[in-house]
């Protein structure tokens, strides 16, 4: 669905990526990891076409993403992480915008506005930006575009609605639809994704389903002073460990700390992943 080939991108006097590649299929929720300034949110605005190449190509569904074409907007949405609302009500918003979107699904934005416990008769701009997320997220999913995009999704939201959203998320994903989720908040993807991307040094360092990234190595706790690891963190039962996986065990991909892994630039690690 998306291929980018030796992407190059700079703001001014700085590169963030590098001849980068990458190729994504329907039928998948992504998870897209980086350091605050790798260029997550930057690089899904090249996916969408908001900000263009110095060089490389992005397309989408066969489209070129910097031409902006209709038959490429009507089946992408992306969810910015700042979002700006017009003075009008939900009811109001879906339908002056949802024709946009051949699939849109005006009962399914509804279901999922009372799901989120959201009016949708009160002015989007008298309510709290944690509420307003929530009506955007809900019309993303119910334009029901071949590609959706989130960056950032989960801020302003409290816990309980983290919760809401996850399941919610689970349900919006066919096999003819491509989600992105980018977020610094790694906890907030568990038991979501089935893929995860990682952007390290202008390039996507990982780009494994969690099926691989847990039948090539272990995640547990470890006695303190054992030495054979791929990574550890110190805690206070022991050591927070990832292992290769020499005996087809499996454990919970622990995210966080294998994101802790990678940015420290453990190349042993890296190259275990994209065997």
């Amino acid at each position: 669905m998306i291929e980018i080939s030796n992407l190059t991108f700079c703001y001014g006097n700085k590169t963030l990526f590098n001849n980068l590649t990458l190729s994504l299929k329907a039928g998948h929720i992504y998870g897209l990891l980086g350091k605050n300034g790798a260029g997550k949110s930057t690089l899904l605005k090249n996916i969408a076409g908001l900000v263009f190449p110095l060089e490389g190509t992005c397309t989408v569904n066969g489209f070129t993403s910097k031409n902006r074409l209709p038959n490429f907007l009507q089946e992408l949405f992306f969810v910015p992480e700042d979002i700006y609302m017009p003075a009008v009500t939900a009811k109001q918003f879906a339908a002056s915008t949802g024709h946009f979107y051949p699939k849109f699904d005006n009962k399914q934005f509804n279901n999922i506005l009372a799901e989120f416990d959201v009016q949708d008769d009160k002015p989007l701009t008298q309510l709290s930006f944690g509420q307003q997320k929530k009506v955007v997220i809900a019309f993303g999913l119910s334009t029901n575009t071949s590609l959706l995009i989130m960056d950032e999704p989960t801020n302003g939201l409290d816990i309980p609605s983290k919760v809401q959203f996850r399941k919610i998320m689970a349900g919006g994903l066919t096999e003819d639809r491509c989600i992105i989720i980018s977020t610094h908040q790694v906890r907030d993807l568990d038991n979501l994704i089935d893929s995860l991307l990682v952007l390290h040094n202008q390039q996507i360092v990982i780009n494994s389903s969690m099926d691989d990234i847990a039948d090539k190595v272990n995640f547990g706790v470890l006695p303190s002073g054992f030495t054979e690891y791929l990574y550890a963190e110190e805690t206070f039962s022991g050591l927070h460990a990832i292992t290769e996986n020499t005996d087809q065990s499996y454990s919970k991909v622990d995210m966080e700390l294998l994101f802790n892994a990678i940015i420290t630039n453990n190349e042993q690690l890296i190259q275990i992943l994209n065997k």
